[in-house]
């Protein structure tokens, strides 16, 4: 199956060279790229690409805007966006979580990672390298709520997580790919892929985006 593509970024010779490296391989096609946010909504919504790269700042609307368009809880059908920053504007990119991206990417990250990252978003495999994972959601993600005096009210997942869940979980917050997490859990990938689907069922989150969000908001990290 070839891969379609659409890139929004304002920089011409982003958009260019991203389009050079993503052509060259046999299974992803670019079928638009364009300039402005104006554009990358009609072009996204006319051609229904696979995977949208699209820049947080361009001409409105900005790619925040376009990816809560394109990719946002009340999107009938969303749409499958890579968020693309130079993570100089740490604060815009929690706010592009919470707006449906399921993968970040920076701009000088190598054509290795820009191809993974587009066959990921594909997969539902969203990529988000450590360390972008690690700074990002400490910074951002919501602490842990303090104890209450009496009875608080628990804060997790609609169905207990077993012991190996918890794991993935963790192991997912940390920005481990689905190999990295099979390597060092020593079970198999497909294993792997099962238990995150467990998980996003009881988190009730739509891809592991998400579920290192909830790792962090709830104080899981700390453990």
């Amino acid at each position: 199956m070839t891969i379609r593509v659409l890139i929004a970024d304002d920089q011409e010779l982003v958009r260019g060279g991203f389009r050079m490296i993503l052509d060259n391989e046999p299974d992803i096609e670019v079928v638009a790229d364009v300039g402005d946010g104006a554009n990358a909504l009609e072009r996204a919504r006319t051609l229904r690409p696979d995977v949208c790269l699209l820049d947080i700042r361009m001409p409105e609307p900005d790619g925040l805007e376009v990816t809560r368009r394109l990719a946002g809880l009340t999107v009938r059908d969303p749409l499958k966006v890579v968020v693309v920053t130079t993570f100089d504007i740490d604060e815009y990119v929690y706010t592009a979580l919470t707006n449906g991206a399921s993968g970040f990417l920076l701009k000088d990250a190598g054509p290795t990672l820009l191809v993974e990252a587009v066959r990921a978003a594909v997969r539902g495999d969203a990529l988000i390298s450590p360390a972008i994972t690690v700074r990002l959601l400490e910074h951002f993600a919501e602490p842990p709520p303090k104890p209450q005096a009496a009875n608080p009210r628990p804060t997790g997942p609609v169905e207990r997580l077993t012991g190996r869940e918890d794991a993935v979980l963790n192991a997912t917050a940390q920005g481990l790919t689905n190999q990295e997490i099979a390597d060092r859990l020593h079970i198999s990938l497909s294993t792997v892929k099962t238990h995150l689907s467990a998980i996003q069922t009881k988190l009730d989150a739509r891809n592991r985006v998400e579920i290192a969000t909830w790792a962090y908001r709830t104080g899981r990290m700390d453990r």
